[in-house]
């Protein structure tokens, strides 16, 4: 489980984070969602000790993020930043790779060597292991970043906008991919997106964000309601049920 308690971050005179309290299941997927400057970047990292909280406490499988060395919180939580810097002359498997450093240290063994294979076929990436990160489109890199943090074998996997430069084949594939290393491979998934959409078809909870706090929490059935969401986006949403799923209309 993850728990925040009263966590407060600001950036010179503004409050990005207000004293935020929650708690995250352990297992499934919870999307984080809110409008512009919500802070759910902000949260993100600070769960992931990305960003330093200026108060409060995050606790992440009963370890405090603030306190526990590095190597240690590696081999139970990863992230994947909104931005990614690396160099352009990595391959596939090569930056996939990286998510074995906190295990291996930069020495892969055979079960790495397995592992990362493991990532790059769960995010169909095979066919591309060889290729360089400048030779794959916005989306393939995408797909890149989010196997490496697979890779890294965590229970807890934090993803700030994993569908970045995904078209909407892609972003389909994967949420699909996201929800099965929650069902097959028993992660906790946390994930900042905007789609509200599929955070309702492919969440198990979901946390909304307004103004730097936390103004809701619950199942997709919960929050996915006219008033609550135009409370969240200050914006008219009707609700259609479609397929089973709580779908969000917003495009009037």
């Amino acid at each position: 489980m993850i728990e925040i308690r009263n966590v407060s971050k600001r950036y010179g005179d503004v409050a990005v984070l207000k004293g935020i309290t929650a708690t995250i299941a352990e297992g499934g997927i919870t999307s984080i969602i809110g409008p512009n400057g919500a802070g759910k970047s902000s949260l993100l990292s600070v769960i992931s000790r990305l960003l330093p909280a200026d108060g409060g406490q995050v606790r992440v499988n009963g370890l405090d993020v603030a306190t526990t060395p590095g190597d240690k919180l590696a081999t139970y939580l990863s992230v994947l930043r909104q931005e990614n810097q690396f160099a352009s002359r990595l391959t596939v498997a090569d930056l996939v790779g990286f998510g074995r450093y906190p295990y291996t240290k930069g020495r892969l063994n055979e079960d790495d060597r397995g592992r990362i294979a493991a990532a790059m076929d769960f995010l169909n990436l095979t066919d591309l292991q060889h290729r360089y990160l400048d030779e794959l489109s916005g989306g393939q890199r995408q797909r890149t970043y989010v196997a490496m943090v697979l890779c890294q074998d965590t229970k807890y996997v934090l993803l700030d906008e994993p569908l970045n430069n995904l078209d909407m084949k892609h972003a389909v594939a994967m949420m699909k991919q996201l929800r099965r290393a929650a069902d097959e491979l028993g992660k906790t998934i946390v994930l900042v997106i905007h789609d509200i959409n599929f955070a309702s078809v492919y969440s198990d909870d979901i946390i909304a964000m307004k103004e730097g706090r936390v103004i809701y929490q619950g199942t997709p059935a919960h929050i996915m309601t006219p008033a609550i969401l135009e409370d969240i986006f200050d914006t008219p949403v009707a609700i259609e049920w479609l397929n089973n799923q709580h779908i969000a209309v917003y495009y009037r």
